[in-house]
Order: structure tokens, then sequence, then C-alpha cells
């Protein structure tokens, strides 16, 4: 009985100290975020949310006065790496204008915590990164959102304004993004 007895004290203590170490270490980390980046901080933060196709398809279908560009990648594909470079700038440039970019992250579920978080943080777009779990999709996904893209292989960039959409399969280079955006914004 006495065994028992100090065996769940033990415990109890060990999980009570576990519990406060924890609370002390994430206090530190997000002082130091707030006083080492207070404006990028927000920026920086992993907020990738999961959505579902047809919420996907919902907002791909987003008909008003802004221009929505949805980028659709996968963190271990060269190509599309090698393309957020020219989106990233062209976010800094549009700041503030009627333009929301999106990128829509393919990788594996097992990857979104590793290789994802590490991609968002790094390139401060966690708040503009969706997870979409690749093995929800179906071919009827592709075929009632787009007219060229089956889903065979990205990156691909999905762009509309209001009735105009413009849909790009590969890599865009940056001359290529920055025409395809100005022609939505005259």
């Amino acid at each position: 009985m006495k065994k028992i007895i100090l065996s769940t004290l033990l415990l109890t203590a060990l999980y009570s100290c576990k519990k406060e170490g924890q609370k002390t270490e994430n206090t530190a980390s997000s002082d130091s975020l707030s006083v080492t980046q207070p404006t990028d901080a927000e920026e920086s933060a992993y907020v990738p949310k999961e959505l579902s196709p047809e919420n996907v398809s919902q907002y791909l279908a987003k008909n008003n006065d802004t221009l929505y560009v949805t980028n659709f990648f996968a963190t271990w594909c060269g190509p599309c790496m090698r393309e957020i470079p020219s989106f990233k700038s062209k976010m800094e440039e549009l700041k503030g204008k009627p333009v929301k970019f999106t990128f829509i992250n393919l990788d594996d579920k097992a990857d979104w915590a590793g290789a994802v978080k590490n991609f968002a943080t790094e390139n401060k777009l966690g708040k503009s990164v969706i997870l979409l779990d690749g093995q929800k999709l179906d071919q009827n996904f592709f075929a009632s959102n787009f007219k060229q893209w089956d889903g065979g292989s990205i990156p691909f960039t999905f762009m509309r304004k209001g009735d105009k959409t413009d849909e790009y399969l590969g890599m865009m280079t940056e001359d290529v993004l920055n025409s395809k955006i100005d022609s939505f914004l005259k």
C-alpha cells in the first residue's frame, strides 16, 4: 500500500514539474519573440489551417473586386520553391492593394509539422498558407475548379478577379507573374 501511495505522489510531482517547466518555456519564447521582432512576429507565426477540398473550391470561386492569386505547391517541389521569392516580392509591392496571395500546400500530412512549418516560418508566409490533404482530392475537384489543371503536376497558379480567371501550369518567372498580375490590375 505504501508503494502505491509513494508511486502516485512521485508521478504527481513529476507531472507537475513538467507542466510548470513548459509554462515557463512558452512564456520566455513568446516574450523574446515580441521583443526581437515586434512587427514581423505575426507574419512569421506558423498559423496555416487545413481546408477541405470543398472549402478550397469555395475560396477559388470568390467573385469580387479583389485579385486572388492562388499558388498550389509542395516543399519537395524544386520549381515551386524557386518561384516563391517572386511571389513574396510581388506581395510586398502590392501590400495594401486589393490583392490576396494564398499558397495551398500539397505536402503529405506527415510533413505539415516539419517541412511545411519550417517553410512557412522561414518565408514569413504562415498566414498565407493553406494545408490541403491531397488524399482527399479527386478528378471532380480539378474538373469543377480549373480549365487546364488536372492535378498531374505542380506548381500551378490560379488567378481570379471577378469573372476573369487565369491558370498557369509550371514555374512562373518573375516577368510572367508581373505581366499576369498587371493584366488584372489595369
